[in-house]
Parts: C-alpha cells; sequence; structure tokens
C-alpha cells in the first residue's frame, strides 16, 4: 500500500495494536474503502547496476508542485490523479502549475523560504517526450527520495520506496506515452519506526535529492554484476553477472582491453554466470588508483564500467590493503554543501567535498551518517581515497520494533548493490552510536551476517561510544565489537567529556584485539571567534584547536589505533543545535568554516596527517 501518511498510520495502528475480531473487521472494512479506488503496494524492484552507463534520458531540471502539508493529496484530494476540468461543473481544488517549481535534484528546505523547516509533503510533476521503441524495456530510476515516496507515472500507481539515501527505481514498460507524466509524492516527515528515527544531528533536507532518469535497456538485458579481485588472491579476478529475462544459458562475455583479457562464460537456470579469470593487474591504492575499462557483452546488450582491483583484510590489529598495514588518515564528510545550505548531489559537489579532504591530507573518508551519491564514491575511486559507508541506524533506532531489521536490510541491500563494484569503499559500517541492549545487539549482528552473504570481499564495522573510564584507563566496552571486523569509538574528551588524566597518559585497552578507527572527536567553535584554549574558551577556535593537540597526543600512545577521522570536515546545518550565539541551527564542530575557511583546528590535523 502506498505510504499515504495518514490512513497508513491508521492501518498499522489497526493491525498492530487490536486485538478485537470485531474492531479488526471495522479497521479493515474502512481501510478497503479508502483505498478501493488505488492501486496495490508494488515496491521497488532489483536495481540495475551502473545506471550511468545505461541508455538514459535525464529527467533532471523544474518539476512543478504542490505543497501539502496535511496530506489531501493522498486522500479527498486525490492528487495524484491529475485531473484537469473539461466542462463547467467540474472543479478541482488542486492544480500543478509552471509558476511553483522545485529544481530535480535538489532539498526543497533551501530553494523555497517558506519551506527551510517544511516536514511534511510535496508533490513534484513532472512532463517529458518519449518514442517508445518495440522490444525494448523502460525503468524509472531514482537516485534518492527523502523519504518516503509514492510514484505516478500516466496517473498509474508505479510504486513505493522507504529511505532516503539509497536508489530505487520501478519498471514502466507499455505504461508510456508520446508524451508523459510522473508525479511523485515525497513526505519527509520524522518517525520513530524510520532509520533515522525522530531525532539526529543533521538537517532533514526532504524533497527528490539525487538524479532522476528513464532508462531504457533491450528485452533482455545485462542486470547486475559484480566484478572483483578473488579474496586473498592477487592473480585471480572472479565474480558474476546476472541477466534479466529469458537467460539460461546464454553467452557473457567479460573483456578487460588493458589486461588482455576476454572471458567467455555462459548463464545457469537463474540468469547468473559465475566467472573466475587469471589475470595480474596493477593493484588499485591510494598513492596509485589504477582503474581498468572492463565490458560485459551478450547477443542483446552490453555495458561498460570503470572498477579497480585490491584486496583488503584484516591481520590481528592491523588493516591491510593489499597485503601491507595502512592507517586511515580520515575525515568524517556529511553530504552537504554549508556555503548554499543544501544537500550536495552533482559531480561539482563530490569534487568540492573530496578535493577539500584530500587538501587536509586525507587517504580515507567516513560518508556519514547514511549513503552518499554515486558520484561521490565513483571519484573517489579516481582519487584514490579509500571509504567508509553506512546506512542511517543514529541513535534512538527502535531496535525492538521487528520491522526494523527489515528496513536496515532492504537498506543495505540498496546500498552494497549500488557500490559493491567500487574498489574505494573498503568497509561496510551498520550503525552509529547506538545504545547496548539485547535486541540491538541481535539486529546489528544479524545486519552484519546479511552483509557478509552480500560481499564478503570487505570489512564490518560500526562507530561505537561506550567506553569506560577510570582514571587514565580506557577500555572499549561493547560486545558488538565481537561481530565487527573493525572497532569504530566515537569519543569527545576535552569537549562533552572532561579528561580524566593528562592526555598523554591515556593508556587504551582492546580485549578484542580487533583494529581500532577513532571514528569521531573534536569540538566546536565558531569561526573568527578567538578566546582562551582551556575549558574557558568554549565556542573559540583555540578551544578546538587543543582538543586537537590533545587527541593527538593520546593517539600516540594507542599501539592498536589504525585511523582517525575528526569529526568534521565543515560546519553543517542541524535544527537541533540551539545555541542562540554561536551554533545558530549549525554543528559548529567543522575544521572548515560555513564559508569554507580553515579553522586553526585544520592546521593541526593537517600536520599530523602530514607526519604519519
Amino acid at each position: 500500500m502506498p505510504y499515504f501518511y495518514h490512513s497508513y498510520l491508521f492501518e498499522n495502528d489497526c493491525i498492530a495494536t487490536t486485538t478485537s475480531n470485531n474492531i479488526m473487521k471495522k479497521c479493515i472494512t474502512i481501510i478497503f474503502c479508502l483505498y478501493a479506488c488505488l492501486p496495490c503496494t508494488v515496491s521497488a524492484q532489483n536495481l540495475l547496476q551502473n545506471p550511468g552507463g545505461r541508455h538514459a534520458i535525464s529527467l533532471n531540471g523544474k518539476w512543478q508542485v504542490i505543497i501539502d502539508p496535511y496530506n489531501a493529496g493522498a486522500s479527498w484530494k486525490p492528487i495524484w490523479k491529475d485531473q484537469h476540468p473539461t466542462g463547467k461543473y467540474d472543479f478541482y481544488e488542486y492544480g500543478f502549475t509552471d509558476k511553483i517549481t522545485l529544481d530535480v535534484p535538489g532539498d526543497w528546505n533551501h530553494q523555497l523560504p517558506e519551506l527551510k523547516y517544511y516536514e511534511s509533503t510535496v508533490w513534484y510533476k513532472k512532463t517529458f517526450v518519449y518514442k517508445a521503441s518495440n522490444g525494448k524495456r523502460e525503468f524509472l530510476y531514482f537516485g534518492a527520495v527523502n523519504y518516503a515516496c509514492d510514484v505516478y507515472i500516466n496517473n498509474q500507481f508505479a510504486g513505493s520506496h522507504e529511505g532516503g539515501f539509497t536508489p530505487f527505481q520501478f519498471e514502466v514498460t507499455g505504461k508510456l506515452k508520446d508524451t508523459n507524466s510522473v508525479i511523485v509524492r515525497v513526505n519527509s516527515q520524522r518517525r520513530a519506526d524510520y532509520i533515522p528515527a525522530l531525532n539526529y544531528d543533521w538537517w532533514n533536507f526532504g524533497g527528490i535529492t539525487r538524479d532522476v532518469s528513464l532508462i531504457e535497456t533491450p528485452a533482455d538485458y545485462i542486470g547486475d554484476y559484480s566484478i572483483h579481485l578473488a579474496k586473498n588472491s592477487y592473480d585471480t579476478i572472479c565474480g558474476w553477472v546476472q541477466l534479466a529475462g529469458e537467460n539460461m544459458g546464454r553467452a557473457v562475455t567479460i573483456n578487460i582491453p588493458g589486461l588482455n583479457i576476454s572471458f567467455n562464460a555462459v548463464t545457469g537456470a537463474d540468469g547468473k554466470a559465475w566467472f573466475s579469470i587469471p589475470a595480474k593487474p596493477t593493484l588499485w591504492q591510494p598513492l596509485n588508483p589504477k582503474l581498468y575499462t572492463v565490458n560485459i557483452k551478450t547477443a542483446t546488450d552490453s555495458v561498460s564500467d570503470n572498477i579497480g582491483f585490491r584486496n583488503v583484510a584484516v591481520n590481528g590489529t592491523d588493516i591491510l590493503v593489499n597485503g601491507q598495514p595502512v592507517f586511515l588518515k580520515g575525515i568524517n564528510i556529511h553530504e552537504e554543501i554549508p556555503q548554499q545550505q543544501r544537500r550536495a548531489w552533482s559531480q561539482a559537489d563530490a569534487t568540492q567535498l573530496l578535493t577539500q579532504a584530500a587538501a587536509l591530507g586525507c587517504n580515507f573518508v567516513r560518508l556519514t551518517h547514511y549513503s552518499h551519491n554515486e558520484h561521490m564514491v565513483r571519484l573517489a575511486d579516481e582519487m584514490g581515497i579509500m571509504l567508509w559507508e553506512e546506512v542511517p541506524l543514529w541513535q534512538n533506532i527502535q531496535f525492538t520494533n521487528p520491522a526494523i531489521l527489515n528496513k536496515a536490510d532492504t537498506m543495505l541491500k540498496e546500498m552494497i548493490t549500488r557500490d559493491k563494484n567500487r574498489c574505494s569503499i573498503i568497509m561496510w559500517s551498520m550503525s552509529n552510536e547506538t545504545s547496548s541492549s539485547p535486541s540491538r545487539n541481535q539486529t546489528i549482528k544479524s545486519m552484519a551476517g546479511f552483509v557478509r552473504s552480500m560481499d564478503s570481499t570487505r570489512l564490518i564495522t560500526s562507530a561505537l561510544n561506550t567506553t569506560h573510564f577510570d582514571g587514565a584507563n580506557a577500555t572499549i566496552s561493547d560486545s558488538l565489537a565481537l561481530a565487527l571486523d573493525v572497532v569504530g569509538v566515537n569519543e569527545y574528551l576535552g569537549w562533552y567529556q572532561p579528561w580524566p588524566a593528562k592526555p598523554e597518559e591515556m593508556g587504551w585497552h582492546n580485549p578484542f584485539n580487533k583494529p581500532l578507527i577513532m571514528s569521531e572527536f573534536g569540538a566546536e567553535s565558531l569561526y573568527g571567534n578567538h578566546g582562551s584554549a582551556d575549558v574557558n574558551g568554549f565556542w573559540a577556535e583555540e578551544r578546538e584547536e587543543q582538543v586537537y593537540k590533545d587527541q593527538i597526543a593520546m593517539f600516540k600512545n594507542i599501539p592498536f589505533l589504525r585511523g582517525t577521522c575528526p569529526w568534521v570536515l565543515a560546519d553543517f546545518r542541524s535544527e537541533t543545535r540551539l545555541q542562540p550565539v554561536y551554533q545558530q541551527g549549525w554543528n559548529r564542530k567543522g575544521l572548515l568554516s560555513d564559508k569554507g575557511l580553515k579553522k586553526k583546528a585544520w592546521y593541526v590535523v593537517h600536520a599530523w596527517y602530514a607526519g604519519r
């Protein structure tokens, strides 16, 4: 059933909380009346791998919009029907017009002043001309929509999707005409049973926030593929190609010109062709991010991609890339352009953010706290920047709700499906700062198992904030670490928590014998605000600078530390930051200001990384 907010809640309340059969029947009767004229639910379908490498028509640009704060258009004013008066007695109390538009991709919060804090429904409409070809299939592909949406094509329901940071698609073959309209209902309202939940520390950018396209394929097409070095090997490229359509016993060719490889495989009963190819590629690594053009061909379809080959592993407390220990010189990045107070989405945006990280001296970026747009991960491949990518299980998640695991696994599946061929991603993260409990532990352990079943070539991590301090001794104490390959720890000593001892005297203990990444640390300052470097200098650049100096003094005494990720690259918008003088709706922990200017702490981190 589509995510029509009011009636959707009512239906769940009836089913979840009512034990009386009579009341249940009444609820179902009411629901049936509400939805009698509406189509059934269609979930997002298996994703096309590498949408940018397909024949596609961009649907980016100006979209007409209707702002609907009470979700009236989902029921008694059925905006999705896009009706127009045809007689003098016809009357429809809504209508799309070119006088009210929003840019797609883009969040609505920065585009119209009245929508700055808006968290409800906006209806989008795009009209486009298309000439359908016989024997072709068509898919509406969305890079991301925040948060829940229903999609219609020519007044027919195409499907629904939940989750604000992963791609989805709906097949619309047979539903297109010469002139077409796409209508999308987007709702960004927060809910306790969403991921993330009600309260989180970044701006809730609503809207169609990433690219939209109509993708055309043959009837029998290459749906998905995974191509990588065999685990723990440097002389074998392996993987699979999944065809869609009537594809049993079909020939598939994998061609890598740079390695003089042309390999033929045949699909099995499930349409999947497995392969293992002897090869000795130049290994992808930060100082030499070598990518190879990989061509995949069948009798009816072909796709090309740029893929790097490398291996990632752990050995005790070491992180190994291509068999060599690495220290991850990282930074946390939010998908935001602070200078324009908007969600980042374009190739130019990705270039700005990753270039700033490289200038700091980073070889590693934590994409917080959700999967970023595809431009970011592909550019990281090209620049040689290793990535941590995660799903937005950020504090206060309803782990006792069984629906949460299903939602989290769906987000993981969509994230991994899109990015599994991106060599820059070396670890998948399950969560950030979730409180320990039996239900939380079981949920995230299950998620980790699900990820390993999808991708055994990368590392599993989470950012934990359960550390036990006893004077100068700090002990990683969250048992969730047992389910991880790499332990991330968030700590804000010197800011939210006083130093329990002198930084250089702090000793860290790791009972799990696993690599540690200090995944968050730092302090806040307003650029240009100067004062004392001690605890009296809150909000001063000098105070933030001193916290970083103290942190680095502590890091030098942690023998199993394998990476650091300061929080955060740049100041970013957050509705929960209420300090009226220094924050004003911004989290001010950036090494860069909201204008991109370097704070004093930036130079401390730059020198730390330059010396490693």
